[in-house]
């Protein structure tokens, strides 16, 4: 399941980041990155840690808990700390597929990484090239979003990043440990979530169907979520 989640952070908040990040200090991208991963990747990052990094990240999961949207497709129970990439021109990110364990730089946490997400920070008509390419079950995607929105899809998925041909792609990206780790149980939860929000309120105040939906959704979350 693969879905855009807009205004995670508003135009000022991304605004705000981009130019704090252009200024910073970039590393070689392949510290984060597995054994095949770390072959087929070639961008930058900035430092694990540092005051940057906490302070955008702690924005960036301040707007993922603004996003209704994004709590009902990821049902979120861990995220792991956002870290931020840069792609000058010529950088790209070869097909992978994520790591399914990351461990939390500096803690002995560790999450199981179910959902992955990348929140675009730079305009899209300041960078060619740089598409997040995603290969699910319907397909292949490719992904270019507003500065601000994220995406959201599967960890299990097949995925490349486009090279950058002009401009500069800067990012944040993380992943989720769902409460439902299979990913058909969150869609049909997804599903049924929106549909209830879309019908309630056509729907005669007091109306039985909403109240009835609304169980149907709590028991299967209560059947499907792992909360240890």
């Amino acid at each position: 399941m693969l879905i855009a989640i807009p205004n995670v952070l508003s135009a000022a908040e991304a605004a705000e980041a981009l130019a704090a990040l252009k200024a910073a200090d970039w590393t070689d991208g392949r510290v984060t990155a597995g054994h095949q991963s770390a072959q087929v990747k070639d961008n930058l990052q900035i430092q694990e840690g540092s005051p940057l990094h906490q302070r955008l990240g702690e924005m960036v999961l301040s707007g993922l808990g603004r996003s209704s949207l994004f709590i009902s497709a990821v049902l979120p129970q861990r995220v792991f700390p956002p870290l931020f990439n840069r792609y000058d021109v010529g950088m790209t990110f070869g097909a992978h597929v994520d790591n399914s364990i990351r461990q939390i730089r500096g803690t002995p946490h560790r999450i199981r990484t179910d959902v992955s997400c990348t929140l675009f920070l730079t305009p899209p008509e300041d960078y060619d090239g740089g598409e997040l390419v995603v290969q699910d079950t319907y397909g292949e995607q490719r992904v270019k979003l507003p500065a601000g929105h994220a995406v959201v899809y599967p960890a299990t998925s097949l995925h490349r990043v486009e090279p950058v041909t002009r401009g500069a792609r800067i990012s944040s990206f993380f992943w989720i440990q769902s409460m439902v780790r299979d990913d058909m149980r969150r869609r049909l939860l997804f599903d049924l979530d929106m549909a209830i929000n879309a019908a309630t309120p056509d729907l005669p105040q007091g109306h039985e169907a909403p109240v009835a939906l609304t169980g149907v959704y709590h028991n299967l979350l209560r059947q499907w979520a792992e909360v240890a």
